[in-house]
């Protein structure tokens, strides 16, 4: 459960946001004060950390819930059952037990992708939101932008290393250690490892997106007697 202070602090920042899609909140009845953020059980092993909600996240107002999340769900699914994913309600419950979140969590007008500037407001509430709410320390980033938020407001270094790792041929299959540190003075040592972005306007990378997931699946040992950290 995302702390009433933290909450109150997206809440203050969103309402200085420009370029939110209202459109979208107004459809659905939404407020576009209310962060998008699934969260998920705080001692999951493995996190998902994306771009930012769209259409059908601000709709149920959950995170990788859309085309793109649910392309990342039906192979969670296909990966711990070996089957098909049956319906919506499983692709949510398949979810459960992973922790969910996004570099900003509400929706851009036209669905671009956010600012730096903005990027960088949001970046010490997304950092503490991970440091005090969820234990793990394995994340499943999708796309670059997602990937190298964790050098955001970091030291240069830090930066650098990001960078210079997306540009590896061997990115999808490896894995890169980096500390997060946020004001509270928490920090943690987080093992990165970076998939494409699941969008169905990724023709590189979409109709592969499945077997890279099941890949790092296999990689991180996730199965259904292992989905949560050890006591």
């Amino acid at each position: 459960m995302i702390d009433k202070k933290l909450l109150a602090e997206f809440r203050r920042l969103a309402a200085k946001l420009e370029g939110v899609d209202g459109e979208v909140y107004a459809t659905f009845n939404k407020s576009s004060l209310e962060p998008v953020i699934g969260l998920g059980n705080s001692n999951a092993r493995v996190g998902f950390f994306g771009r930012d909600p769209g259409r059908d996240e601000v709709q149920h107002q959950m995170p990788f819930i859309g085309a793109g999340g649910q392309k990342v769900r039906s192979a969670l699914y296909r990966h711990l059952h070996g089957d098909d994913l049956p319906d919506f309600d499983a692709s949510v419950k398949v979810g459960a037990d992973f922790f969910w979140a996004n570099t900003v969590p509400y929706k851009p007008a036209g669905n671009k992708a956010w600012s730096m500037k903005v990027k960088k407001q949001f970046q010490p509430l997304m950092a503490e939101l991970l440091l005090t709410t969820w234990n793990g320390r394995d994340v499943i980033t999708l796309g670059r932008e997602a990937f190298l938020w964790f050098g955001i407001l970091q030291p240069k270094e830090t930066q650098q290393r990001l960078e210079a790792f997306w540009e590896r041929e061997d990115r999808f299959d490896s894995f890169i250690e980096v500390e997060l540190a946020c004001a509270s003075g928490r920090q943690r040592v987080f093992r990165i490892h970076p998939l494409p972005h699941p969008s169905p306007l990724n023709a590189t990378w979409y109709k592969r997106f499945p077997d890279l997931l099941i890949a790092r699946l296999r990689q991180l040992d996730v199965r259904s007697d292992t989905l949560l950290i050890s006591p």
